[in-house]
């Protein structure tokens, strides 16, 4: 790979040189556009990549406007080829085969696509193609041509990204310092200060992390997971990221954590491969540490709060009881430290985070999003989605687990355990797509409101 890499880099520069003294004036959407269909016409291997890395590095240079007035060239006037569609059909129609057949199904392909291919061609294309997209993902909801053009990112981006491409590395303190900084750069969940922050989380031996890399980006990760092993099931965050802790020798765990999984490129948005993540770092752990019993996460409930502000709000509610309304106005009422209030101790403080758990329980079980196929119901939680769509068990629910100001604001301190038990996996995960049927504990089944009880919590995709 290294050698084709650096032969396709000495191609590129060569025909770059043929072309740099035209750069600075090709930053218009215009410019860029005119760069587009000279690589789409370009039948030569040495130009073409010099064509489509010019158009590359012109785009990035260029400013945000033209940019997007580029994109939106792309989605407009590189679309599908009428007349090659209706010619197709018509070869088709008279003579019905798979031959014609699959001339349709390339005349139907949009030229941006295999403008796309070609640009990937060229050194650090695919790295390109990602931030491009990411400056197509903001603009995708308010143009309907723009999402077209997205689509087609998703469906180039979930073939070069397929997962017999990654390759799983375990990062620890002795990886490279420019990888290092990128875990730091790309975590999502609970944020990493410093390199000694991030010394913490991986040189103890009971400490991992695990990341998803692909041969064209090099050491950029893709997705990445931390671990924690311990001899109990943590019911809370600052037990796992104390750095005063006692460590613990592999050898003495039965139980592996994952406490954070962090998407590191958002042009890549939709192309879903943290379920093959967390089975197959279940797989090297289980290989390398087979006294392991568990696996299961600590996962944040990022929109808790914000939904039982809601039900708060809403007079008519049936989630919340009057009692409940009682004992958690403190930590609802503007302006509330809520963080502090959640830290108390006491009866009051345990009939809050009693409260707290009911309510998360029914918010993780019960409010619901009608966003999958065939109207299926999906839990408004996305965490909730993405660990129960890949076939874990809603273990357990904590109070004061996260009392960090993101921790209370997003989730008035709750964590919640998913349960990743590779004989059931499969069997919950078909469950949940075809169903909606949530894999959950006695422990939850008991916390969450009765369905019957509650006015109907589902709300539109």
């Amino acid at each position: 790979m290294s050698f084709f890499t650096e032969m396709m880099q000495q191609i590129s520069d060569r025909g770059r040189a043929l072309m740099s003294a035209r750069r600075g004036e090709a930053r218009t959407a215009k410019a860029l556009q005119a760069l587009a269909e000279a690589l789409l016409s370009n039948r030569g291997e040495a130009s073409s990549v010099a064509r489509a890395a010019e158009l590359l590095i012109c785009y990035a240079a260029a400013p945000r406007e033209e940019r997007e007035g580029f994109l939106r060239c792309l989605a407009v006037d590189f679309g599908p080829d009428q007349a090659r569609i209706d010619a197709a059909i018509t070869a088709y129609q008279a003579n019905p085969g798979a031959t014609t057949a699959m001339a349709l199904h390339r005349a139907a392909e949009p030229r941006r696509q295999d403008l796309l291919r070609r640009l990937n061609r060229a050194p650090g294309g695919t790295l390109a193609l990602l931030r491009m997209r990411e400056d197509v993902l903001p603009l995708r909801r308010a143009e309907a041509a723009l999402a077209d053009l997205d689509a087609d990112f998703e469906h180039l981006f979930a073939s070069w990204f397929n997962r017999g491409f990654l390759t799983l590395r375990r990062i620890d303190w002795a990886s490279p310092a420019h990888v290092l900084e990128k875990i730091i750069q790309y975590e999502a969940v609970h944020r990493i200060e410093s390199f000694e922050d991030l010394k913490l989380r991986l040189a103890p031996s009971d400490r991992l992390l695990y990341a998803f890399f692909h041969p064209a980006l090099a050491d950029e990760p893709l997705i990445f997971v931390e671990v924690a092993l311990t001899d109990a099931i943590p019911q809370s965050i600052d037990r796992i990221l104390d750095g005063r802790r006692t460590e613990l020798a592999p050898a003495d765990a039965d139980t592996a954590v994952f406490y954070s999984i962090s998407n590191c490129q958002k042009g890549l948005a939709g192309v879903s491969f943290g379920n093959f993540l967390i089975k197959q770092v279940v797989e090297e752990l289980r290989r390398d540490l087979p006294q392991l019993r568990r696996f299961l996460t600590l996962s944040p409930v990022p929109g808790f709060a914000a939904w039982l502000e809601a039900q708060a709000r809403d007079e008519e509610s049936g989630a919340l009881e009057p009692t409940e309304r009682e004992v958690l106005a403190p930590i609802l009422a503007e302006g509330a430290d809520r963080a502090a209030l959640l830290a108390r101790d006491g009866t009051d403080a345990d009939k809050l985070h009693e409260t707290l758990r009911r309510l998360c329980a029914t918010y993780l079980v019960r409010a619901t999003t009608m966003r999958g196929e065939r109207g299926v119901p999906r839990p408004l939680d996305p965490v909730a989605r993405f660990h129960l769509g890949n076939g874990a068990r809603l273990e357990h629910v904590h109070a004061r687990a996260d009392l960090s100001a993101r921790g209370a604001a997003q989730a008035a301190g709750m964590m919640v355990n998913y349960l990743y038990d590779l004989d059931s996996i499969e069997r919950h995960h078909e469950a949940y797509a075809e169903r909606g049927e949530i894999a959950m504990s006695n422990e939850v089944r008991r916390l969450a409101k009765p369905q019957k009880a509650l006015r109907d919590l589902a709300v539109p995709g």
